[in-house]
């Protein structure tokens, strides 16, 4: 299941996994972006849904209707993330919130709402999309999102990690764009290594 499925990583960490043969739940904000993300599937096992993170009533049936279709997810991929230039003092309260409820909220809603079962199970993968391995002043609301992502991983391990659940983060910290450092399909990879790691070499970040 891929929340934010974007036409960079989300959409290439859509395919990475669907090319080992599972199914795909595809959620986006937009109906149009994830009805073309899911026409790049053709008559495979995909499932596209529009939800907005911050959304939390919508975003659960969301995930909801993924999980009817093709049962609790094997790997949660969280790659929704509002990415904008601010300094501290550009933005209210209230844009800082929204910020944060994109950011971080809705990976702790796709959690909460998912993760128990996965741990019932006794396996899985949670991994978010992370950025900004150190703070930069030009974004900040991105900085402290980015940082809550690393504190939402932690509590998931802590929290699931003995009942089979593995979170992790992939932090990337250029553009992406294809042929360059940060290839969306390279950095798909990376979330297929962090999925199939035996419990005994989980790592929890992965910088690229």
């Amino acid at each position: 299941m891929v929340v934010g499925v974007g036409p960079g990583i989300g959409l290439a960490v859509a395919r990475r996994f669907v090319r080992e043969g599972m199914s795909a739940g595809l959620i986006a904000r937009s109906e149009a972006t994830v009805k073309a993300a899911a026409e790049e599937f053709g008559s495979t096992g995909v499932l596209p849904v529009t939800a907005d993170v911050t959304d939390e009533a919508g975003l659960r049936a969301a995930l909801d209707r993924v999980v009817e279709a093709f049962g609790v997810p094997d790997a949660v991929v969280y790659n929704a993330a509002l990415i904008q230039p601010d300094r501290i003092g550009d933005l209210s309260a209230q844009q800082h919130l929204d910020a944060l409820a994109v950011n971080v909220v809705g990976a702790i809603t796709t959690a909460a709402h998912l993760a128990p079962a996965m741990a019932e199970r006794g396996s899985g993968s949670f991994l978010i999309t992370g950025g900004m391995p150190l703070p930069k002043p030009d974004y900040a609301s991105l900085s402290l999102g980015k940082a809550g992502v690393r504190t939402v991983v932690t509590l998931l391990d802590q929290q699931y990690g003995a009942a089979g659940v593995h979170a992790a983060s992939v932090t990337v910290s250029g553009g992406v764009s294809p042929g360059s450092g940060w290839d969306p399909d390279d950095i798909a990879n990376h979330y297929w290594r962090l999925h199939t790691q035996a419990p005994a070499e989980w790592i929890h970040e992965i910088v690229i």
